[in-house]
């Protein structure tokens, strides 16, 4: 079975259909959201009802924190990313913010867990972004019977983690379109990257593909049309910053 992985969308409805058209070249054959659907780009409703669409055919999908914050936003706002949530909440109905906060912190599918952010707590939101954060999340899915394999997105970053014979956890950076063989003994954390918000100054979109039978994982940069994504926040009221780093992948 080949998994579609795709988190971090932040409401950029170019690059999620970017993505899905990719993978469904792929012969993607499954569909996993690892949250943040909304936060930062213009089209937050779109992006909810394609990945809903979706969930009725069979697709995972967790929360993430802009979920949650887009659900209900902070009466003040300290960073960033509180500074679309209201305006988020306004754009979504009823029905879309319900089931949004209806949606599960993690979800297993045979030896596979998913979670936006860690296993440890998911609801702290803790950033998965180097070997020893990477051991917490994996030891807490320890809980889980039969994970080999947890992955998450959060950080906006493409990476690697395993857990050899010994106890310490190695990290590597995977390169786009290279299967990457991830051998069952042993255990495994990847960080799938955003599909719509790249942080590495990549302007293409992030999203893997997880063989399940094969056991390996291909990690994707799909080009999209950031320009136009960026066109559609700065029609919006949303702040224009969010528009000059999709169009520079920062």
């Amino acid at each position: 079975m080949l998994i579609a992985l795709l988190s971090d969308i932040h409401a950029n409805m170019h690059a999620l259909e970017a993505c899905l058209a990719h993978a469904r070249a792929q012969k993607a054959h499954r569909f996993v959201f690892l949250g943040d659907m909304v936060g930062y780009g213009a089209d937050p409703g779109a992006v909810v009802e394609r990945i809903r669409s979706l969930e009725s055919e069979g697709a995972l999908v967790v929360r993430g924190n802009h979920d949650a914050m887009a659900v209900s936003p902070p009466q003040e706002v300290k960073t960033i990313g509180e500074t679309s949530a209201a305006w988020t909440h306004s754009q979504l109905s009823r029905e879309q913010r319900n089931w949004m906060a209806a949606l599960p912190l993690t979800a297993q599918l045979d030896n596979i867990l998913f979670v936006h952010a860690s296993v440890n707590d998911p609801h702290l939101w803790r950033y998965v972004n180097n070997e020893r954060a990477a051991a917490a999340s994996l030891d807490a899915a320890a809980q889980w019977p039969h994970v080999r394999y947890v992955f998450g997105g959060h950080v906006h970053l493409q990476t690697l983690y395993y857990r050899g014979a010994g106890d310490g956890l190695m990290s590597f950076t995977p390169q786009p379109g290279i299967a990457v063989p991830l051998p069952r003994h042993r255990l495994w954390l990847g960080t799938v990257g955003s599909v719509g918000q790249p942080r590495d100054g990549n302007t293409k979109a992030m999203y893997c593909l997880f063989d399940a039978q094969r056991s390996q994982i291909i990690f994707h940069r799909v080009a999209y049309d950031n320009f136009a994504a960026a066109d559609a926040v700065r029609a919006s009221s949303l702040p224009s910053f969010f528009a000059d780093r999709l169009e520079v992948g920062v």
